[in-house]
């Protein structure tokens, strides 16, 4: 992917509290950015998690989450976060996020990919992507997610 892929884009600055001893954003923080990214990805599409999606009857839990390194972020470093659907499954979505220095594009810090399944709140049983969820998902994404075409995952 590309920075120009995605249309969901969000600044954060690395606070002081992110950073070990070095300066050097600790790990784990990566993810939640990645989450921060991905709530206000659902904002972006007018879903305000968790009321919408309980109101449609479902809920998303993580099932996968995974990160590639490929250069450190520093304290006061300003983050571009970029996070898209990559694919519409049956019952999950797999989300693409690419964090960048400002205005650095040509070299992305770090890759995440993260599997998310469509779930009953009550059973946590998987159930499949609401259509209204899925209709909005495809009307935002400039490049359309992958789908399942059997009906898997």
């Amino acid at each position: 992917m590309a920075y120009a892929d995605f249309r969901h884009r969000m600044s954060l600055r690395v606070r002081w509290a992110e950073v070990d001893r070095q300066g050097v954003v600790f790990n784990g923080h990566y993810l939640l950015y990645c989450d921060v990214c991905i709530t206000e990805y659902w904002r972006a599409l007018g879903m305000h998690y968790p009321d919408d999606f309980l109101a449609l009857g479902c809920d998303l839990y993580v099932r996968k989450a995974t990160l590639e390194y490929h250069s450190a972020a520093f304290y006061d470093d300003e983050l571009e976060i970029c996070g898209r659907t990559a694919r519409l499954g049956n019952t999950s979505l797999r989300f693409v996020v690419e964090i960048y220095r400002r205005r650095q594009y040509e070299a992305r810090l770090i890759d995440a990919e993260l599997v998310y399944v469509c779930a009953d709140p009550a059973t946590l049983s998987p159930v499949p992507v609401p259509a209204s969820l899925r209709a909005r998902v495809r009307e935002f994404e400039t490049l359309a997610p992958d789908e399942a075409a059997n009906g898997a995952g």
